[in-house]
């Protein structure tokens, strides 16, 4: 009897060992929610609203394409459009609950080099949801005061980072543009690209020359300084190397934004697009570019769809400018 009462008083003592270790992981569920949304947020940039930008870009080619050609469906566009807004709607929230809880991670964010570009992108995808919003004419009221909202903190970060950058280039040299220069770069220039297009879109035509004109020299002066792959330079993640394809996004956006400003895709809209098609072409051409920065998914990855969206939108244009075998082609590619 001795020798089967100790094994039993063991098997009970190993199954209430089992039992409080599972009572005590279910009483930490509770706790563990609010530190995984907590690490959520920590781990949440501004890079995520590549995502809102891919998706904002393609509802704005549904709408030009739908209204080019009336057999496509309209409802594909309307889904469209929704989805980028439900996308950009939680991504803003997720970045504001970030601002009041981590507070110091976003000021280190606007004080990296590569980091401060992409707070440009929730704006450009607000623009262009406004720019293709289905029940909205751009010369309403609120239309009008929505521009306004989004454009307003592209100047304020265009005043604050690119003029202090230019401004000590300039004069103290303490920072140079071979090393705060990057392909991230870019997003600035799309952002005042974008909201030239919309100011157009409401008549404006002297401001939307004006932040064309802005975004264009920033692009230009960013263009020859990585071209020239300077020392100091080469300071770019091998993650972030889809970024690269911003070298054809910014003409592409300007050649659509001086087909608006102009009404026609007249000569300078053209030059813009061969040279972002030119682009896209030697980047293609070059697959062992991107080969390491693809073989773990990123979000970097986004980085993709957002410039080839504007390169099919200045095909179309210029499909419909020129009318031909070649062109119609080019647009289907």
């Amino acid at each position: 009897m001795e020798s089967l009462g100790v094994p039993c008083q063991e098997i009970q003592i190993k199954i209430e060992y089992a039992i409080l270790r599972r009572k005590k992981r279910y009483a930490n569920l509770v706790d563990a929610e609010p530190i995984a949304l907590m690490s959520i947020l920590s781990s949440f940039h501004a890079g995520y609203f590549r995502i809102s930008l891919s998706l904002c870009s393609q509802a704005l080619l549904w709408k030009i394409m739908v209204h080019l050609h009336n057999h496509l469906p309209s409802m594909a566009f309307h889904l469209m459009w929704y989805i980028a807004l439900a996308i950009q709607v939680s991504l803003c929230f997720l970045y504001a609950f970030k601002c009041i809880f981590y507070f110091d991670l976003v000021k280190e964010e606007f004080s990296h080099y590569i980091g401060v570009n992409y707070l440009y992108a929730p704006f450009i995808s607000c623009l262009l949801l406004l720019q293709s919003a289905p029940l909205m004419e751009p010369h309403s009221v609120l239309y009008k005061t929505l521009f306004w909202v989004f454009v307003l903190p592209v100047l304020t970060l265009d005043t604050d980072a690119n003029t202090k950058l230019y401004g000590q280039w300039f004069t103290t040299e303490k920072r140079f543009l071979s090393i705060m220069a990057n392909p991230a770069s870019q997003v600035s220039v799309i952002a005042n690209l974008v909201a030239a297009r919309g100011a157009v879109e409401m008549g404006w035509k002297e401001c939307a020359l004006c932040l064309f004109s802005l975004g264009m020299v920033h692009y230009l002066v960013i263009f020859v300084t990585l071209y020239q792959r300077l020392p100091g330079g080469n300071n770019f993640p091998t993650t972030l190397r889809p970024v690269s394809f911003l070298f054809f996004g910014a003409p592409a956006t300007g050649s659509l934004a001086w087909n608006s400003i102009c009404g026609t895709f007249d000569t300078v809209a053209k030059m813009l697009f061969f040279l972002s098609l030119f682009i896209f072409v030697s980047l293609v051409c070059r697959p062992t570019l991107l080969k390491k920065s693809i073989k773990r998914f990123n979000v970097a990855w986004w980085a993709y769809s957002f410039p080839i969206t504007f390169l099919a939108l200045d095909s179309v244009h210029y499909a419909q400018e020129v009318k031909d075998h070649v062109a119609s082609a080019l647009m289907l590619i």
